[in-house]
């Protein structure tokens, strides 16, 4: 049996699988096998897959989609290894990724149920490195989404006591995961970017209502381990607001930047967004995206600048 089950859940995205495989079998860590969850696909995903020559990849079919929590659901019933790894098809890992999270849960004398890395957020189309080592000092999962799902290597006794993925849940599943794992186990942080995290527009977090939903979701199941760190819980809500604003629902958006504004005073964007939202929708959304520029132009100048940082994937 192989001691690392890598589980890439797909669904659509044939264009951007075959380099995700690749980056497994290129880890100078070999001792791994692969389940690709094809999660409906209609696509030409099938022919990417049987191109690979390789006895370690086991594909399996869903004849109706079951989402990004339930194709990992799948995937974690369908391998009995020693450790889980989750790969999102339109990610990729860098070769030594798996080796050193390995020798940090072998070789630690501290007991350890989880290693995450640093990532390299990277535009899919054009190839840009857009940020590098984007985590920074945010190595707290209970004070911000700092841990990428395409970047944990876990034991698959943490499934064992705490569950699956909440299937309820159309996005923000993994964060729900992480929270209800780390309020048994310990997770340990490798600050070295060892994953390239697409931002591209076929992803789920660009499905506002399907963030929405997830969202709410996580408020309303953690809001007490939230509430311990006002800045990360007004950020959550800031966030909230905002998809409810691109959404056309002014008054919910407007409702959640009051939030965020009160659960942390000291925050300028929670004031700038909430006066956008009393300008309503159409104006907002303009607004916002003049901000927006000014802040990629900023960038591309190498001037630190403002921007949302949470990432609430799938």
């Amino acid at each position: 049996m192989s001691k690392v089950s890598v589980i890439i859940p797909t669904h659509n995205r044939a264009e951007f699988l075959c380099s995700a495989i690749t980056s497994v079998l290129n880890q100078t860590f070999q001792d791994f096998e692969i389940v690709i969850i094809d999660d409906a696909s209609k696509d030409h995903t099938r022919e990417v897959i049987t191109n690979f020559n390789d006895a370690r990849i086991k594909v399996i079919h869903n004849q109706v989609s079951k989402g990004a929590a339930g194709a990992r659901n799948i995937g974690i019933k369908n391998t009995k290894c020693e450790y889980i790894a989750f790969l999102d098809d339109d990610d990729e890992w860098l070769p030594n990724k798996l080796q050193m999270q390995i020798d940090m849960l072998e070789n630690n004398l501290i007991d350890i149920f989880g290693v995450y890395t640093n990532i390299i957020e990277i535009d899919k189309i054009s190839g840009k490195i857009l940020s590098t080592g984007i985590l920074g000092n945010t190595k707290d999962p209970f004070q911000g989404n700092c841990i990428a799902t395409s970047s944990l290597l876990l034991r698959r006794e943490c499934f064992e006591r705490v569950g699956l993925f909440d299937e309820n849940m159309p996005a923000s599943s993994d964060y729900d995961m992480w929270i209800r794992i780390l309020k048994k186990f310990r997770f340990e942080y490798i600050d070295e970017p060892l994953v390239k995290y697409s931002i591209h527009g076929n992803r789920i977090s660009v499905d506002n209502d399907k963030v929405i939903r997830g969202v709410e979701i996580l408020l309303k199941k953690h809001s007490e381990i939230l509430a311990l760190n006002s800045k990360h819980h007004s950020s959550i809500y800031l966030f909230l607001g905002i998809c409810y604003c691109y959404n056309g629902n002014i008054k919910k958006g407007r409702r959640a930047c009051l939030k965020a504004t009160w659960l942390y005073p000291y925050e300028l964007r929670n004031y700038f967004n909430l006066l956008l939202s009393l300008t309503g929708v159409n104006n907002f959304k303009k607004l916002r995206k003049t901000k927006e520029n000014i802040v990629d132009f900023l960038k591309d100048h190498w001037i630190r600048a403002d921007r949302e940082d949470i990432r609430y994937r799938n």
